[in-house]
C-alpha cells in the first residue's frame, strides 16, 4: 500500500517559489498597514500639534483607520477581478507599486486629513495584493498542501508587524537615535513611512520569476468559446450557484476585520497601560491628582522611549501568538474541517477578548500575567484570519477566483469602516479598552454564521 504524501512532500521548486513570492509581498502588504498602527501615537499628535492623549488623535486615527478600510475594500474587489481577467502576476506587481509608493508619500504628511487620505490608497494596493496572492497560492499547491500552504501565506503577515514594530522601536523607542533625529529636524515616525518604498524592489524578481497558473489560462480559454464563463464579472459572485458563499464570506470576513481593528491591535497597549500606571506610582502624586497631571508626567521626554518600548513589546507578543494561530489553522482545518476551525477560533477569541478586556487590563494585572496572556489572546483572535486565505478561494470557480476572494476579505472592510468612522463621530470616542468590550460579541456571531457555510475540506478546487 503506497503512503499517502505529507503535504511539503513531493513540491516542486517552482511551488516553493510561488508560496515564498506571494508571502513576502504579504509581508510588506502587513508592513504598510501596520507601521501606522504602531507609529500612530506619535504620528497623529505631531500632524495636529496636541499632546498624544488629545481626544482629536483618537478621532483622527478613527478618521484614518475608516479610510484604510474603505480603500481596502475598493481595491481587493477591483484589483481581485483585474487578476481574473490579465493575470495574476501582472496584477500583483501593481498593487506592490501601489502600496510601496503611497506609503513613502505619508512620511511627507503634514495635517492628519493628508495621513487620511493617503491611508486610503495604501490600502487599496494592501486588499489587492492580497486578493491575487491567496488566489495564486491555492492554484499552484496540490490538494493536500493547499490549507497548510495557504496557511503559511497569511501567517507570513506577522513579520510585517513585527518590522513594523522593529522599526518604530529603533526610531521613536531609542532614546539615541530619537535624538538624534530631534536635532536633525526629522520626526522618526516619517522614516518609518518613508521606507515603505522598498517593498516596489519585489516587482522585479515577480516580473522575472512568476507566469500564470495553467487553471487560469484554461479558464481564459473556456472564455473565448462561451461568453457566460467569464473571468472577474462581479455579478456573478451574486448568482444562485454563488450566492450562499459570497454572504458566509463576506459575513465571517466583516467580523473578522473588525474585531482585528477594534480589538486585537489593542493588545498593544496591554504593557504600555502598565508601564503608564507604574510611572504614575512611581512619581508618588496623590491619588486625586488631576488628570491633566498624570497626562503631563506621561509626556515627559524622559518616558517617551521607555512607554514605547513597553508598547511595541506587546504588540509584538500579541503578534506572536497571532502568528502560531495562523499557522496552525490550516492544519486545525483539516482535522476539525474548515466549519470546525472556525468555530473553534471565534468561540476562544470570545473568551480571551472578554477575559483581557473585561478583566485583566481593568484590574490592573501584572506585566508578566498580561505577557503571558497575550499570545492566547493573539493565537485566536488574529489565527482565524488564515481561514479567509485557505477557505476563500476553495469557494469559487478559476474564473471567480480572485474576484471571489477579493470580495469577501475586503467587503469585510466596509462594516469595519462603518464601525470606526461612527467611533469617529462621538463627541467622546470610546477607549480601546471600551471598543473591544463593545465589539466582542460579534465573535459569538461568527459562530452562528458558520453554521450556515459550505465544508471545502478534501474537495478538489472547482474549475
Amino acid at each position: 500500500m503506497t503512503t499517502p504524501l505529507r503535504w511539503h512532500q513531493g513540491i516542486s521548486r517552482y511551488q516553493w517559489l510561488v508560496l515564498i513570492i506571494a508571502s513576502l509581498g504579504w509581508v510588506f502588504d502587513v508592513f504598510e498597514g501596520q507601521i501606522f498602527v504602531a507609529s500612530m501615537q506619535d504620528a497623529m499628535p505631531d500632524l495636529l500639534g496636541v499632546a498624544a492623549d488629545h481626544a482629536s488623535v483618537r478621532q483622527w486615527n478613527d478618521w484614518s483607520f475608516g479610510a484604510f478600510l474603505l480603500g481596502g475594500a475598493l481595491g481587493g474587489v477591483l484589483f481581485g477581478m483585474m487578476s481574473d481577467r490579465v493575470g495574476r502576476s501582472k496584477t500583483m506587481i501593481i498593487t506592490i507599486l501601489f502600496y510601496s509608493v503611497f506609503t513613502c508619500l505619508s512620511a511627507f504628511s503634514q495635517e492628519g486629513w493628508h495621513m487620511a487620505v493617503l491611508r486610503f490608497f495604501v490600502a487599496m494596493g494592501v486588499g489587492g495584493e492580497w486578493a491575487v496572492a491567496s488566489a495564486m497560492v491555492a492554484e499552484v499547491m496540490p490538494k493536500r498542501s493547499r490549507a497548510v500552504m495557504s496557511s503559511i501565506f497569511h501567517a507570513s503577515s506577522v513579520l510585517g508587524t513585527l518590522l513594523a514594530v522593529l522599526a518604530v522601536a529603533l526610531l521613536i523607542g531609542n532614546a539615541e537615535v530619537n535624538a538624534w533625529f530631534a536635532n536633525k529636524g526629522i520626526d522618526g515616525w516619517r522614516v518609518g513611512f518613508f521606507i515603505g518604498i522598498l517593498p516596489a524592489l519585489l516587482t522585479l524578481w515577480i516580473r522575472w520569476k512568476l507566469h500564470e497558473p495553467e487553471s487560469w489560462h484554461a479558464a481564459k480559454a473556456k472564455e473565448k468559446s462561451d461568453t457566460r464563463l467569464a473571468t472577474g464579472r462581479l455579478r456573478d459572485l451574486f448568482a444562485k450557484e454563488h450566492l450562499r458563499n459570497t454572504m458566509v464570506g463576506v459575513s465571517l470576513a466583516t467580523i473578522g476585520l473588525v474585531t482585528f481593528w477594534g480589538a486585537h491591535i489593542y493588545g498593544k497597549d496591554a504593557l504600555l497601560r502598565r508601564a503608564q500606571v507604574d510611572i504614575v506610582a512611581a512619581a508618588s502624586l496623590p491619588a486625586d491628582a488631576p488628570a491633566s497631571v498624570k497626562s503631563a508626567l506621561l509626556a515627559a521626554p524622559e518616558h517617551r522611549a521607555p512607554l514605547k518600548r513597553a508598547e511595541m513589546l506587546s504588540m509584538a507578543i500579541n503578534t506572536v501568538g497571532g502568528g502560531l494561530g495562523l499557522v496552525f489553522f490550516g492544519a486545525i482545518s483539516n482535522r476539525l474541517g474548515r466549519k470546525g476551525a472556525f468555530a473553534l477560533y471565534h468561540a476562544m477569541a470570545f473568551a480571551t477578548t472578554a477575559i483581557l478586556f473585561g478583566y485583566l487590563i481593568p484590574q490592573g494585572a501584572s506585566a508578566l500575567t498580561l505577557a503571558l496572556f497575550l499570545p492566547l489572546f493573539g493565537f485566536f483572535t488574529l489565527g482565524m484570519h488564515a481561514g479567509y486565505a485557505v477557505y476563500f478561494p476553495e469557494l469559487y470557480p478559476t474564473r471567480l477566483r480572485g474576484t471571489g476572494a477579493g470580495l469577501c476579505f475586503n467587503a469585510g472592510r466596509l462594516g469595519t469602516a462603518a464601525a470606526f468612522f461612527g467611533f469617529a463621530a462621538m463627541t467622546s470616542p470610546p477607549s480601546p479598552v471600551q471598543k473591544a468590550l463593545w465589539l466582542s460579541p460579534l465573535f459569538l456571531l461568527g459562530v452562528l454564521v458558520v453554521l450556515l457555510a459550505k465544508e471545502t475540506r478534501d474537495e478538489e478546487l472547482p474549475e
